[in-house]
């Protein structure tokens, strides 16, 4: 092929002039079009479904629930473990305790197992507290480390622990939330917990957060029997408050639910599990070509 021309029959996509040329495969466009024009009255009825309620709610006085109430009450004097579900309100404790250990002078840690949610629990707090009031420890970042309030990795605050039993000191906190506390669990990482929860000495209250932990007595009494401390454990069960729904967005920019209406996997979707498309085969060919 001379330099500079198009090869035959390549205007840049499977067209010529406008026409089609034989063996071809027929445009992605096309057939979204002919599948949209496909959709029944059930697929509109589906996304309803799907879609019905999500908004933001009006505004409204917030009034805790009484398990946020209950556990405020006996952090004061006992270690608490709060297993409730996603999106109940575990943070709303934590919060709520840190400003009043602020207030008063003393200090916290705020522990998590992953550094994204270290990062976005320390620009929550910065907001809330005040920057000058919240500091951030990860095995990246370090920043204002004498702040009153510490954000950190768990791995972080059991190696400080460590740090302070070889120096004959103690860490210099008086309260330690930590947030995903089922991680004591964890084949690989688990060790970071139990020892965070055995070194602690038990001056430091804790407040465990969970949302998964199936044997919360269990677990507060192996609590108790390490520190000598009384562990409250707070359950509050049932279903999320903020429902889940599943969809998937298919190459069409159409949504559908993951579920039919009763609760089965919709097999609408497998028109999209197919391995080769019309317009994955024309890429592949494509590439092939040129």
């Amino acid at each position: 092929m001379a330099r500079g021309k198009r090869k035959k029959g390549h205007p840049g996509g499977p067209y010529k002039g406008g026409q089609r040329r034989s063996g071809d495969s027929q445009p992605y466009e096309r057939k979204s079009e002919r599948f949209i024009a496909e959709k029944s009255s059930e697929y509109e009825d589906d996304l309803r479904r799907l879609l019905e309620g999500i908004g933001t709610p009006e505004p409204s006085p917030f009034v805790p629930d009484p398990f946020q109430v209950e556990a405020l009450e006996a952090i004061e004097l006992e270690d608490v473990l709060v297993t409730a579900p996603t999106g109940s309100g575990k943070t709303w404790i934590a919060r709520e305790e840190i400003r009043r250990l602020l207030e008063s002078g003393r200090k916290t840690w705020y522990t998590t197992p992953l550094k994204a949610l270290t990062n976005s629990k320390y620009m929550e707090f910065g907001e809330e507290f005040g920057e000058e009031s919240v500091g951030i420890l990860t095995g990246d970042r370090k920043e204002n480390p004498g702040a009153p309030l510490i954000v950190g990795t768990t791995e972080i605050y059991r190696n400080q622990l460590f740090d302070a039993l070889r120096g004959g000191e103690e860490v210099d906190t008086d309260f330690v939330i930590l947030d995903e506390a089922h991680y004591l669990s964890d084949d690989y990482r688990g060790h970071v917990w139990e020892e965070a929860i055995i070194l602690s000495p038990p001056r430091i209250r804790l407040l465990m957060l969970s949302a998964t932990i199936g044997n919360a007595a269990e677990f507060a009494e192996w609590v108790e029997e390490t520190r000598g401390t009384t562990v409250r454990v707070i359950d509050r069960g049932g279903d999320r408050p903020v429902e889940l729904r599943a969809a998937f967005l298919a190459p069409t920019l159409d949504l559908y639910p993951l579920l039919d209406k009763n609760g089965e996997y919709n097999k609408t979707l497998n028109r999209f599990a197919q391995k080769k498309s019309g317009y994955q085969d024309f890429r592949r060919r494509r590439k092939r070509k040129y």
